[in-house]
This record gives structure tokens, C-alpha cells and sequence, in this order.
């Protein structure tokens, strides 16, 4: 028997678990919700940002859509039963003005640090495709829905060959700052429109 469970059985016929161990329960669950909630809003916002940079004409860039799996056919009314599943692309793609490609990912934390293995390995493989290809990638991080940065695909692919370590902390974000003015985070300032030379593929041809 676990030392965290306790003789007896509730009225469901379950072993009760200690007090200790069902407050830790409520409190774990508790701290999902909000981080569920925290990034709910951080992708609320990234959106209304988005629509800002769109009616500038900067660039148009949305949200990949959440991956499904039917669970069952659709009713009459084309109504089916789904669950999402491990995603496998990143958040966001999208064109800036001039025709480059855009694509991040974002992630939230309220921690003092963000880990890289918060990506999937899906995700890693399709940025550093794109990347590779010279679209402009990136994570967005948000750190307590405060602090806001932009940390380019190649540093934070090689962040343990820079920062000695698989995260990064605070002051190593720092650098990678996103401003937030007036409701609107600006996320895409200072991305170049044009591919860098050394990442453009294809447009040269043999003579």
C-alpha cells in the first residue's frame, strides 16, 4: 500500500488518499487551469496583434489550426465527436509584406525560466525546415503574461552549445525583448522582409 493512500475505501469503492495528498491534487490541478487559462490569453493577444500588423498591411499571419482526430461520423446536422492531438506544427504561420515566410511558435511560462523541451519534436523538425528554407522563425515566449520575447529559431536551437544549458533564463531572454504598447505586442518589429543570403535556397540557377 502507497504511504499516501490510507485504509479504507470511499463510497465509489477507491482507496482514499491522504489530506496532504488530495490538497496537492486540487493544487496541482489548479495551477494546469491557470496555466491553461495564461495561455489562452497570451494567444488571444499574439491574435489581436496579428489583426494590427494585417490592417497595416505588414503581414498576414494566423493561427494553425488545432489538430483533430473523429471519434466518431458526423450526425444530420454534420456534427461530429473529435479530440485534439499532439500537435505537430506550430502556432503561427503566416507572409510579411514582400513575400517572406513567418513562422513561430509560442510558449508561456511563470516560471523565471523557459525550457526547450516545451517543443515537440514535430515542431522543432517544421521550424528548422522553414528556417532552413528562410522564412523568419522564431519562439514567442511570454513569461507571467509581463515580459514578452522573440528568441530567433537559431538561438534557441543551439541555446545548450550558448547558455550551457537547455533553457533559458531571464536575463538570457533578455536581449530578445518584445515591446507591448497600447495593446499591441510588437512581435514582428525589426524581423527582416527579406531572407538573409545564407539562408535563401533554389533561386540560383546553373549556367
Amino acid at each position: 500500500m502507497s504511504w499516501d493512500m490510507v485504509p479504507g475505501k470511499n463510497r465509489e469503492g477507491y482507496p482514499d488518499p491522504t489530506a496532504a495528498t488530495a490538497l496537492s491534487n486540487i493544487q496541482r490541478s489548479q495551477r494546469g487551469l491557470q496555466s491553461k487559462r495564461a495561455g489562452e490569453h497570451f494567444e488571444n493577444l499574439i491574435a489581436a496583434s496579428l489583426n494590427w500588423y494585417k490592417d497595416k498591411g505588414v503581414a498576414y499571419v494566423e493561427k494553425t489550426p488545432e489538430p483533430m482526430r473523429p471519434l466518431r461520423p458526423p450526425n444530420r446536422q454534420g456534427q461530429f465527436l473529435a479530440c485534439y492531438i499532439k500537435a505537430g506544427q506550430p502556432d503561427f504561420k503566416g507572409t510579411l509584406t514582400g513575400g517572406r515566410a513567418v513562422v513561430f511558435e509560442a510558449k508561456h511560462t511563470d516560471s523565471d525560466r523557459i525550457e526547450q523541451s516545451r517543443l515537440t519534436d514535430e515542431q522543432v523538425e517544421s521550424l528548422s525546415t522553414h528556417h532552413g528554407l528562410g522564412a523568419a522563425a522564431f519562439v514567442l515566449v511570454s513569461v507571467g503574461l509581463q515580459d514578452f520575447f522573440r528568441v530567433p529559431w537559431e538561438v534557441w536551437r543551439d541555446m545548450k552549445d550558448i547558455y550551457g544549458h537547455k533553457h533559458m533564463k531571464l536575463a538570457e531572454l533578455e536581449p530578445y525583448r518584445v515591446q507591448y504598447i497600447a495593446g499591441v505586442l510588437k512581435l514582428l518589429e525589426g524581423v527582416e522582409l527579406d531572407a538573409p543570403d545564407s539562408e535563401q535556397k533554389g533561386d540560383q540557377t546553373n549556367e
